[in-house]
C-alpha cells in the first residue's frame, strides 16, 4: 500500500509540475488576461473609481435579488484568495525565480483583474435564484445557460468539486498545523507532533463546521469581519518591517525589475525562471481565470452583473499588487533571499525575513498562515457546495458539509504530499472550460459594460445616490 500511494505521489507531482511549469499553460491563463484587458477597453483603469464606490456599499439596493452585499461577497472570495499563496507563494517564486518573480507576479494581477471582471460579470448574468431567495452561479452556470454546454459545465463542476477537498480543505487545515506549530519548533519536530496536529484539527473541524453549515450568509457575515482583520495585521507588520528598511526600498524596485526584465544583466535563463515562477505563483495566489471566485461573486445582491464583475476586480488588486508585494518586498530588502541557509524557502522564508525585524516575527507568519488558511476553508467549502449542488442536486449540499467538516481532521494529521498534487492538478482544470467561456462570452460582457457605463446609465445613477443620501438626511 504505501509503495502504491509512493507511486501516485510521484506519477502526480509530474503531471502537476508539467501542468503548472509548462509555459504553454502559463501563456494560456495570462494572455487570457491580455485578451480581455483589451477588449473590455482597459477595465481595470476606468472602471476602479468606480469598484471602490461599489464596494463602501454606495450603491447597494436590498430590492435586488441576492443573499450578501458586495463587500461580503468580495470578503468570501479573498478568503479563498488571501492565503497560503501570499506567505509561502510568494517565497517560493523568489527563491525559485529571483527577485524578478515580483513583477510577474504583478502583471498577473493587473491582467488579472480583466479576468475577474468578465468571469463574475457573467456569473451573476447566468446564476439561478430559487424561489426562496438562494443563489446558484459560477462558470458550471455560465457554461450550462451561456454556452449550453452541459457536459462542460458537468466537467468543470466535478474538478471543482474534487479541488474543495484538496486546495480547499486538506492542504489548508495541513497549512494551519505548519504555521501553529511553526511558532513551537520544540512541538513540530518533537514526539508531540502527532497529537497537537489532531487536536488542531478536530478544534477547527468544530470552527469550520459552525460557520459553514450555516450557508453563504453566515459565510460571509464571517469572512467580512475575519479578512480585513487578518489582512490589515499582516500588512501593519509588513510596513514595519519596510520603515525599518526605507533606504533599501529603492534598491529593491531596482533589483525586481532588473531581474525580470534584463537578460543582459541577469542571464536568459535567469529572466525565464522570473517569469515561469511569477507567473505560476501569482496565478496560483489570485486564482484569476481558474473559475473559484465567480462562485462567491453570483451570490451578491445586486441585478446588475457589470456591478459585482467591478467589485471581483479588486480581488488581484488587494491580494497581489498589495498583500504579495508586501510580502515580496520584505523578503528582498532583508535580503534573506540571499543569506538564508540552504533549504530554507516557502514559509520558513518569510518568516526568515519578519524575524529579521521584528521582535518574535515568527508569529505573524504563524498566525497568519493558520488565519489565511482557515478563511481559505470556509470560502472553498461554499464553492464545493454550490459545485455538488449543480451535479446531484440540493439534497447532496448537507452531506457535502458533514464530508468536508470531517476531512478537516484528516488534513491537519496526515501527510499530504499526494492531496497536494490532486489539488493542484484539478485545480488547474478547472480553468479549461471556465477559459473557454470567458473567451466564448466576452462579447457578452462587453455589451453589459458598455450599456452599464452609458451616458445615460450614469446619470441615472448619479440621481440615484443623490436622491438616497437625501433621504437620509431627513
Amino acid at each position: 500500500m504505501e509503495s502504491l500511494l509512493a507511486r501516485l505521489t510521484e506519477l502526480t507531482s509530474d503531471l502537476s509540475g508539467l501542468l503548472w511549469g509548462n509555459y504553454l499553460t502559463l501563456a494560456l491563463l495570462l494572455g487570457t488576461g491580455v485578451y480581455l484587458t483589451v477588449r473590455m477597453g482597459l477595465i481595470q483603469i476606468r472602471g476602479f473609481r468606480h469598484s471602490v464606490g461599489l464596494i463602501s456599499g454606495r450603491y447597494n439596493d436590498p430590492r435586488h435579488s441576492g443573499e450578501v452585499s458586495h463587500f461580503q461577497a468580495l470578503s468570501t472570495a479573498l478568503s479563498a484568495t488571501v492565503g497560503t499563496g501570499n506567505i509561502a507563494g510568494v517565497a517560493t517564486a523568489i527563491s525559485l525565480g529571483g527577485p524578478g518573480a515580483l513583477f510577474w507576479m504583478w502583471a498577473t494581477a493587473v491582467f488579472g483583474m480583466a479576468t475577474k471582471f468578465t468571469e463574475s460579470t457573467l456569473a451573476v448574468r447566468f446564476r439561478e435564484v430559487a424561489p426562496d431567495g438562494e443563489v446558484s452561479g459560477g462558470p458550471m452556470y455560465t457554461l450550462l445557460h451561456g454556452l449550453k454546454m452541459r457536459r462542460t459545465a458537468i466537467v468543470f463542476a466535478g474538478f471543482a468539486l474534487i479541488a474543495s477537498f484538496g486546495i480547499g480543505n486538506m492542504v489548508q487545515a495541513n497549512s494551519v498545523v505548519d504555521g501553529l506549530t511553526y511558532i513551537f519548533p520544540e512541538v513540530r519536530n518533537g514526539d508531540l507532533r502527532g497529537t497537537v496536529s489532531l487536536a488542531i484539527g478536530v478544534t477547527m473541524a468544530v470552527l469550520v463546521g459552525l460557520v459553514i453549515l450555516g450557508g453563504v450568509k453566515r459565510i460571509a457575515r464571517v469572512a467580512s469581519a475575519l479578512v480585513p482583520f487578518m489582512s490589515l495585521i499582516y500588512i501593519a507588520a509588513a510596513l514595519l518591517v519596510l520603515a525599518q528598511h526605507l533606504s533599501a526600498i529603492p534598491a529593491a524596485f531596482a533589483t525586481i525589475f532588473n531581474h525580470a526584465l534584463n537578460p543582459w544583466s541577469v542571464g536568459g535563463a535567469a529572466v525565464g525562471e522570473a517569469i515561469r515562477w511569477g507567473v505560476a505563483r501569482g496565478l496560483f495566489s489570485n486564482e484569476a481565470g481558474l473559475g473559484s471566485s465567480p462562485i462567491a461573486h453570483a451570490a451578491a445582491r445586486t441585478n446588475e452583473p457589470v456591478r459585482e464583475g467591478l467589485v471581483a476586480m479588486m480581488e488581484p488588486f488587494i491580494d497581489t499588487l498589495v498583500i504579495c508585494t508586501l510580502t515580496g518586498l520584505v523578503i528582498v530588502v532583508t535580503g534573506v533571499y540571499v543569506n538564508s541557509p540552504e533549504g530554507v524557502a516557502g514559509a520558513a522564508l518569510t518568516a526568515s525575513a519578519f524575524t529579521h525585524s521584528l521582535p518574535n516575527g515568527e508569529w505573524v507568519v504563524g498566525v497568519g498562515l493558520a488565519l489565511f488558511a482557515f478563511s481559505t476553508m470556509i470560502a472553498w467549502s461554499y464553492y464545493g457546495d454550490r459545485s455538488a449542488r449543480f451535479l446531484f442536486g440540493e439534497r447532496a449540499v448537507l452531506p457535502y458539509r458533514i464530508v468536508f467538516t470531517l476531512l478537516v481532521v484528516v488534513g491537519a494529521w496526515g501527510p499530504l504530499h499526494l492531496v497536494w498534487n490532486v489539488a493542484d492538478i484539478t485545480n488547474l482544470l478547472m480553468a479549461l472550460p471556465n477559459l473557454l467561456a470567458l473567451v466564448l462570452l466576452a462579447g457578452v460582457v462587453k455589451r453589459l459594460s458598455d450599456e452599464y457605463f452609458s451616458p445615460e446609465r450614469q446619470r441615472a445613477r448619479a440621481a440615484a445616490v443623490d436622491g438616497s443620501a437625501a433621504d437620509r438626511i431627513k
